[in-house]
């Protein structure tokens, strides 16, 4: 999942996911809880933290551990993956693009509220830097969104 849509070594690939892992451990614990997430996803309702709890939490113990986020993060990767459904789910007229409406749409429902300036930040990152904001996002510009989210 690079920006640029060239592959990654696979040692760029895990110091890529520990470095994401550790952004999301907000305190530093060596797991991720439902605080951390909260702190780090401010506009998150408790219901989508908790969502993405249930997801991620495969022993149930109430923590995401590196392995449980390493695991659900190549699962999401891989074609066919959760965030390809999310994508696919936003697109709303099957375009292969998800424009300015979908995205403020899809945010808040998910408890994230956005003004039209962030929507256009987004299309533009999306785009890779340059974009027309009316012109909406690709599944590639989505994941990049994503990830630059994520840092």
């Amino acid at each position: 999942m690079c920006p640029t849509g060239t592959s990654l070594s696979p040692a760029t690939k895990a110091a890529d996911l520990r470095s994401a892992f550790e952004i999301l451990d907000v305190d530093h614990d060596g797991k991720i809880s439902h605080e951390d997430l909260k702190t780090f996803y401010t506009d998150a309702s408790d219901d989508v933290i908790g969502t993405m709890m249930t997801v991620a939490d495969s022993n149930k113990n109430g923590y995401v551990e590196y392995e449980e986020f390493e695991k659900v993060v190549k699962e999401n990767n891989r074609e066919g993956g959760v965030m390809e459904d999310v994508f696919n789910d936003m697109d709303r007229d099957g375009d292969g693009k998800v424009g300015h409406e979908d995205l403020r749409s899809y945010l808040s429902s998910a408890g994230i509220q956005v003004n039209d300036d962030d929507i256009k930040a987004m299309v533009r990152l999306g785009s890779g830097g340059g974009g027309d904001t009316d012109d909406g996002v690709t599944f590639e510009g989505f994941l990049r969104i994503l990830l630059l989210a994520a840092v």
